[in-house]
């Protein structure tokens, strides 16, 4: 969310109407409007899972808390640069079996997607704490490999660790933002919850993308404990990314990573970037975003705190 402020300066000419008259002068009149505006990062998807462009503000419908808001401005732009954080999980439970090394290929795969001196990246590994690798940098070729040198250890706190890199992203000025993790979906240290991250990063607009870097035997068990999960059950990772707007897929190959890369930058540089004014008070407010086409999927932010 962020401020736009307008302001109109009228100031009067000095009037002369004889040698003996006074000068009078108008006094300076000011006008000055604040508005608070929240930005919504939101892809389109038809029902073959393929990028929709080309929409307009009449194709988009913005619901907050329920009601029908106008849409103040949209923007998509593919040649915008992009403003990323890759948090690579190097906790312990990532020297099992080949998880690291897919977590590199998928860093690997990544990186070659982006632009060299227009998109910005930060790298960002973590395990009880989050440890800065790169600071936010165009020079990709400084990012190259940057993973070889370090070796999983320590407790996962995966949710605390996504929660911090949010913050150091909202900061950046690109129009589209984004962290990626690279973990294999296990937390056991956060103090954080996954509701509570998704809850932080909606808020910033900053959708958060989760790669499950696991073989297909830990990928199916992963699936299976979800589709047994209840609505009582707490958030996971797959509630996070769907709660920022982003997406939880695997990448237990190498054409996984390489296609899941490919697949998720094309998404970001495709991104609808729209604005509403925000609502008064201080509070959580829900946030559904819709497009009015058949078959249609839009992925955004659930929400934002007013005021």
């Amino acid at each position: 969310m962020y401020r736009l402020v307008i302001g109109i300066g009228i100031i009067g000419a000095l009037a002369v109407t004889s040698p003996g008259a006074q000068d009078v002068s108008q006094p300076q009149l000011t006008f000055r409007s604040t508005v608070d505006v929240v930005t919504i990062q939101a892809s389109v998807r038809d029902a073959r899972g393929r990028v929709i462009s080309g929409l307009t503000t009449t194709d988009f419908e913005v619901r907050d808390n329920g009601q029908l808001r106008p849409i103040l401005s949209l923007r998509s732009d593919r040649q915008s640069p992009l403003s990323l954080v890759i948090l690579a999980d190097m906790s312990g439970s990532m020297r099992i079996g080949p998880k690291i090394a897919m977590a590199r290929r998928a860093y690997d795969s990544v990186l070659s997607q982006l632009r060299q001196d227009q998109d910005e990246v930060a790298l960002f590994t973590f395990d009880a704490s989050l440890h800065e690798r790169r600071d936010f940098t165009s020079d990709l070729t400084t990012l190259k490999d940057a993973l070889a040198d370090f070796e999983p250890f320590g407790t996962t706190s995966l949710y605390d660790a996504t929660a911090a890199a949010a913050r150091r992203l909202a900061a950046r000025s690109g129009t589209n933002k984004a962290i990626i993790v690279l973990t294999d979906g296990i937390d056991t240290s956060s103090a954080m919850t996954a509701r509570e991250v998704s809850g932080l990063a909606s808020s910033i607009d900053v959708p958060v993308f989760v790669v499950a870097t696991v073989p297909s035997l830990d990928q199916r068990l992963m699936q299976e404990a979800s589709g047994r999960a209840t609505p009582s059950d707490a958030a996971d990772l797959r509630d996070l990314a769907d709660w920022t707007g982003g997406q939880f897929v695997f990448a237990s190959t190498f054409v996984e990573t390489v296609v899941t890369a490919s697949r998720l930058i094309e998404e970001l540089r495709q991104q609808y970037v729209l604005a509403i004014e925000a609502a008064n008070g201080r509070e959580w407010r829900r946030l559904d975003v819709r497009v009015r086409r058949p078959s249609t999927t839009v992925k955004a932010r659930s929400g934002y705190f007013s005021g």
